[in-house]
């Protein structure tokens, strides 16, 4: 009989685990002994914290990656056709979401092994929750283009989404970019637009702000450099 694939959400910064994840996580973390992970060093850090007594030398770590390739991937599924579970660890937040972690999943499914998803924060869902836009209709788009030209071009282009299709448009950028992501929403956006800024989402820093274009632009923008943000434009 073969093993399950879990896909174990990791906290979205310093955090205390038993705040953002349900009990029964980890008692079925405490039960896996192989696991899939993007840096082993972090990986081991998070096992630590669901619970101190867990002997780290006896886990198995398969490191995934843009590195790694498609054959090592497969590879990686060997213990479950053996028996055994698997946990995929994300960096933050939960597996195959903006994550390395969806090949894994999609090489389980196409092999007809039980993969199951365990709850726990999404930086994604929870700063639409807190947005007040539609959660009806949204749309994840990533990283936007880093060219100037590009990356206004695109926002225009989910502005006019937002607008005609009345549909939340969720972004990220890369951390020390935050503050460019900003100026540059203000810029290209109709003041009108709305924009919600999501930072450090269930930390003790907590930052959640809905405004039009205008509004944040009359306003004092918090320090974002180096926070993890979600942008939504609506």
């Amino acid at each position: 009989m073969s093993g399950s694939v879990y896909l174990i959400p990791n906290t979205l910064g310093e955090c205390n685990t038993e705040n953002v994840l349900p009990s029964v996580n980890f008692t079925i973390i405490k039960s896996i002994k192989h696991f899939i992970v993007e840096d082993v060093r972090t990986a081991r850090r998070f096992l630590k914290k669901i619970d101190r007594d867990i002997n780290i030398d006896e886990l198995n770590f398969y490191t995934l990656n843009k590195h790694t390739s498609p054959e090592e991937i497969s590879g990686y599924l060997q213990p479950v056709k053996e028996g055994f579970d698997v946990g995929i660890i994300s960096e933050a937040g939960c597996p195959a979401i903006a994550d390395p972690g969806a090949e894994i999943v999609r090489i389980a499914q196409s092999k007809d092994y039980k993969v199951v998803p365990l709850v726990g924060p999404s930086s994604i869902l929870l700063s639409l929750m807190a947005s007040g836009f539609n959660g009806q209709s949204f749309a994840f788009v990533g990283y936007l283009p880093i060219k100037d030209n590009e990356r206004l071009s695109t926002l225009k282009h989910l502005e006019k989404r937002a607008q005609t299709e009345k549909q939340s448009q969720i972004f990220i950028e890369t951390p020390y970019r935050n503050m460019k992501m900003v100026d540059d929403i203000i810029n290209a956006c109709h003041p009108n637009t709305k924009l919600c800024i999501a930072c450090d989402i269930t930390l003790e820093t907590e930052y959640i702000k809905t405004k039009t274009v205008a509004e944040w632009k009359k306003a004092k923008v918090q320090d974002l450099s180096k926070r993890p943000c979600i942008f939504i434009l609506y």
